[in-house]
Formats: structure tokens, sequence, C-alpha cells
């Protein structure tokens, strides 16, 4: 799905770009993400981090749209940071900003507040993960994700079965406030998208909905990824013609009850998504 809106509340692929490169804005855009995400943060060195908020704030200002990753709350830009997207808010193409290091509901909502934007909250410690439901619960967070490589270090291990464990937590986190599923940690394999697609279907599988990217080459294979397939849609449209009588029905030998009705109804509703792209 692309969303032209730059919806942070239900995007699929999210790419990052940094934020000295304001030459590369504009061919992030093209690469056709759902949302692009100017990077002030660790894509930025600190000797850059005055310049490159300056490149940001005038692409904004320009007629440019995406969202901006700041700097951790507990950093040393942080309040720059804020300071000069209050300065743009929703008169300008910011749609949104990206809390990294996100583990306290509070400092969320503050940044919500200063910045009148949504905010998709990065998952990406130990402490993050155990605080998953209030943080997706906090006022203006539209949308966890989760950051794996910062959350290993945070962690000691790498573990798969650790990782696995975490992304459960933000998938149920997401469920139980009524957010759309969390999006998928970065691939750092660039010299394809395939490593990036196959993350993706991992990561679907598992209830996530979208991901993180940093190379343009990776849009297209996560967003093909996590839509539907044609044997997906058909399906779907077979059970809702089964169920539209209401109750409970049969359909190919298995039971079609609500809980399927539901499961259905989501399929058709990603595959709208992604002919609207």
């Amino acid at each position: 799905m692309n969303n032209t809106h730059g919806d942070l509340a239900t995007a699929c692929t999210l790419l990052f770009v940094p934020g000295d490169r304001p030459e590369r804005f504009d061919k992030a855009v093209a690469a056709g993400p759902d949302v692009v995400v100017i990077d002030l943060e660790d894509a930025v060195a600190p000797g850059h981090k005055l310049v490159a908020r300056e490149h940001v704030t005038r692409w904004l200002t320009d007629g440019g749209r995406a969202a901006v990753r700041v700097n951790s709350a507990g950093s040393q830009w942080y309040a720059d940071d804020v300071a000069a997207l209050a300065t743009l808010g929703q008169r300008t193409g910011l749609v949104g900003v990206v809390l990294p290091m996100a583990d306290d509901p509070q400092a969320a909502t503050r940044l919500h507040q200063g910045t009148n934007v949504p905010v998709l909250a990065l998952i990406e410690t130990a402490r993050g993960v155990l605080r998953a439901s209030k943080i997706a619960e906090a006022d203006g967070v539209v949308r966890l994700a989760f950051g794996a490589l910062d959350f290993a270090a945070d962690a000691g291990t790498d573990d798969p079965t650790t990782l696995a464990v975490a992304r459960a937590q933000l998938v149920l986190a997401s469920r139980a406030a009524g957010l759309e599923g969390p999006l998928d940690s970065v691939t750092t394999d660039v010299s394809s998208g395939g490593a990036a697609g196959a993350d993706a279907r991992s990561a679907e599988a598992v209830g996530m909905a979208g991901k993180l990217c940093v190379h343009p080459c990776q849009v297209g294979p996560v967003a093909a990824a996590f839509a539907p397939s044609p044997d997906q849609v058909e399906w779907a449209r077979r059970v809702l013609s089964a169920g539209s009588a209401g109750g409970v029905t049969v359909m190919d030998d298995a039971m079609v009850d609500e809980p399927v009705l539901l499961r259905a109804r989501r399929i058709l509703q990603r595959a709208v998504g992604k002919d609207q792209s």
C-alpha cells in the first residue's frame, strides 16, 4: 500500500534517509514508501546535527512531506529537535515524529504535545518492551516499531527466541491499544531487497504490519511481503460470501464464525490498500 497522505498509523513501508543528505530527500519519496522518515539521530554525526535540522525544516517548509526521527529524549540534541519541529507542525509537510529509545509513555505524550503531530514510538530496549502496553496507550502515540539491533545490544543477546518474545510483546500491546500492528526492525543487508523481503514475510507471520527500510531497493519487496496474495483474497471473498447470512456456517469442511469473518475482512482491507497504491 502506498499511503500518499503519509499516515504513520497505517503505513506499511517507512524509508529512512539521513537528515544531512538533502539531495536524497526527493529520491526517497520517488522510491514509493508509504512514509519517508528523515533521520536526525543515528544517521547523522554529532557535528552535523545543526545543519541536518536546518535541511529538514527547510525541505518540509518548501513542500516536502515526511516524518522526522528526532534524537532520543535523553540526548543533548533532543530539545533543539523538538523546538525546530514545533515551528512546523501541521502547517507544513511534517506528518509525524519518530521517538527512538522509547521507554516512557509520558515522554511520548510530551513529544506529541510539543510538535502537535502523531508519534511513532520506536521500542529499542528491554525497558521499552516491558512498558510497550503503556506506551501504546499514551496520548499521541499512533504506532509502535521495533528496533532489534539496539534491543539486542541492550538485552545482551540476539538470540532469535528473545527477539521473537519482544516482537510478540509489541504485537499484543498494539492490538490491546487498538493500534495497527507494529513495524518491524530494519534489515541491514542492502545488497538487494531480497533479505528485507524475507524478513518482512517472517514479521507478517507473527502479526507485524509493516517494516522500517534503510534503502530504496527494500521498499518494493517489503510492500509485496505484507500484501495479501491472490489466493488469500479469493479465500476472504468466499468466506464473507458464505457468512453473509450471519451465524455459523461451513465452507470447505471448515467452520466459519465471527473470528474467521474478521480475518477475512482484514485481508480484504489490506488488498484495497494495495490496489490504491
